[in-house]
This record gives C-alpha cells, sequence and structure tokens, in this order.
C-alpha cells in the first residue's frame, strides 16, 4: 500500500474495505442462524469497544470524545442499534448478494434525507434516481404475487434507511465532533443498548460462536480504518464508485459457503439500482467541479463525507 498514492491508494482501500465488511457481515448470517438478533448486534459492539478504545488511545484523542452533541450522537446510537438487529434479521433468510442489493438504495436515501435533516433541497434529478433504484429493489423483491414482500427484505430495506439516516446525521455532527468521537460512541450505545435488549433472551455461546467473535469485530475495525483511508488518499468521485464491489464480494462469499448463485432478477435489481447510484454520484460530482474555482486545488481528505459503517 506504501507504494500507491492518490486514487490508486483510494481505490484499493476502498476494495479492502468492502472485503472486510463483506466478511463481517457473512458472520453476521451465521451467527443469525442460532441466536436472536438483537444478542448478534450487542456482539458487534462489545467486540469492537476494545479495538476502538485502544485506536483512540495511540491517537491520543480520548478527550475528543467528551465534547459532542449528545441529541444527535444518542440519535445515532439508537439508529446503529435498530440498523444492526434488522440486518441480522434479514440477513438470517436472505443471500447475502440479496440483502446487498436492497441496502444498496442507502446512498440514494441520504441523498433526499438531506433536506429535511440538512436543509439540502433535493433536486428532481436525486429524485429520479430515488424512484429509478427504487425499481430496482421492486425487481430484486420479485415482482409477483408470491414473491414480493418478504420479512427479510422489509428488514434490510429499514436497515438501509437507518443507515442514510445516521449517515445524515453523521454529516450535520462533522461540523461540531470529531470522526473519533462518532465511531466511538455509535459502539458505545451500541454495546450498552443492545446488550440490555438483549439480555432477557441472551443465549449461550457455543465454543464455534465464540471462534467466529474475532472475524466479527476485526473486519469491521480493520474496514472502517480502510474506507477512512481511501477517502483520504483518493477522491471521492474516483474511490466511492468501488464500494459497489462488495456485490462481487457478496457474490463470492454466497457462492463459497452456501453454494448459491444470484438469479437474474436479482442481479438485473441490482444493476438498475448501482446505475441509479452511479449516475448520481457523476452529477453531484459535476456540480462540486463546476461551483470550485478553477485556481482552488481540492484536498483529497476533503473531497467527501467520510461513510461509516458499523
Amino acid at each position: 500500500m506504501s507504494k500507491l498514492t492518490g486514487n490508486a491508494r483510494g481505490m484499493v482501500s476502498m476494495l479492502l474495505a468492502m472485503g472486510c465488511f463483506a466478511l463481517m457481515d457473512t458472520v453476521l448470517k451465521l451467527l443469525a442462524q442460532d441466536l436472536p438478533a438483537m444478542q448478534i448486534a450487542a456482539l458487534r459492539g462489545l467486540g469492537g469497544m476494545p479495538l476502538v478504545a485502544l485506536y483512540l488511545w495511540r491517537r491520543n484523542s480520548i478527550k475528543s470524545i467528551v465534547r459532542v452533541q449528545w441529541g444527535l450522537q444518542i440519535c445515532r446510537g439508537l439508529l446503529a442499534i435498530l440498523m444492526l438487529w434488522s440486518f441480522s434479521v434479514g440477513i438470517k433468510d436472505l443471500a447475502l448478494t440479496q440483502a446487498y442489493t436492497f441496502f444498496f438504495i442507502a446512498p440514494l436515501l441520504v441523498s433526499v434525507l438531506a433536506w429535511p435533516i440538512l436543509g439540502e433541497r433535493a433536486s428532481g434529478f436525486q429524485w429520479v434516481m430515488l424512484l429509478l433504484g427504487l425499481c430496482g429493489v421492486v425487481v430484486a423483491l420479485r415482482p409477483s404475487t408470491q414473491g414480493l414482500i418478504t420479512w427479510g427484505s422489509v428488514a434490510v430495506l429499514t436497515a438501509a434507511t437507518c443507515y442514510a439516516v445516521s449517515a445524515v446525521i453523521s454529516r450535520r455532527l462533522s461540523r461540531t465532533d470529531t470522526t473519533d468521537s462518532q465511531v466511538f460512541w455509535v459502539l458505545a450505545f451500541l454495546s450498552v443498548g443492545a446488550t440490555a435488549l438483549a439480555l432477557p433472551n441472551w443465549q449461550p455461546l457455543s465454543a464455534t460462536h465464540w471462534a467466529l467473535m474475532p472475524a466479527l469485530a476485526l473486519p469491521g475495525f480493520v474496514g472502517q480504518l480502510a474506507i477512512t483511508d481511501a477517502f483520504k488518499h483518493g477522491r471521492a468521485a474516483a474511490v466511492a464508485p468501488f464500494e459497489y464491489s462488495a456485490l462481487g464480494w457478496s457474490i463470492a462469499i454466497d457462492l463459497a459457503i452456501w453454494s448459491v448463485w444470484p438469479d437474474v432478477l436479482t442481479l438485473v435489481g441490482a444493476t438498475i439500482v448501482m446505475t441509479a447510484g452511479l449516475l448520481l454520484m457523476r452529477r453531484e460530482r459535476a456540480v462540486v467541479v463546476a461551483s470550485t474555482p478553477l485556481p482552488t486545488a481540492v484536498d483529497p481528505a476533503q473531497d467527501a463525507t467520510q461513510p461509516e459503517r458499523m
């Protein structure tokens, strides 16, 4: 990685990040076969807290986690609990590729949710792309009376909505709170809140479950570092489209572990949703370039609002 610079490094880091998140989601799916969804959310938070605490200590940024906007931080914490719970519910019965297809609607939702939360009015083009993305979701949901709606698909779409709202709130918090504080408090609320909700139905962990714990915590932590590195070294327009490489990872994992190949409707729906997302990225990038004075150099690290995964 040290030999790569600029967009090339950002692209490689994004590919690594998506691979890590796909591995983490695979573990979520494996755990969902035996454990309650809320307990899985709690385990994700508890497993990640030691790594994040050590990271903040090494960066000497412990003090930054205190000076925050508590109302918005609590809101993001509650959204994180609901997001991981609903995603764990959905991933239990859906193939990883199907779940990702539904989750890809989140970036499109961000563009329109910025209106009520940040006051950034959505353009007609953004609404059209959202509708196009929703059409892709409908295709992937199976346009028939037998398969149009399932609890798994509704759960993942709920998770995508929570992620989108959380991302917009994160943009609002970035004006006052550090990124380190946002990462810490999401995991803190996830650890405490999800654990409290999971305790009444807590199931004992088997040796297999314990063996999966490092694969639940470490990929999420490494993935967050990788996605941070991607947007630090590369421009958003270059690295953001590589988020859709998650579909490739999910297809490979479904095939390798569950011997499942995505059907035509899933692939067509995913293609429609990704097309809408890429068109929206291209349009927003063109608007940014048009509004930036030519003599001014843009720092790649300031070229995007950094995404965050739980």
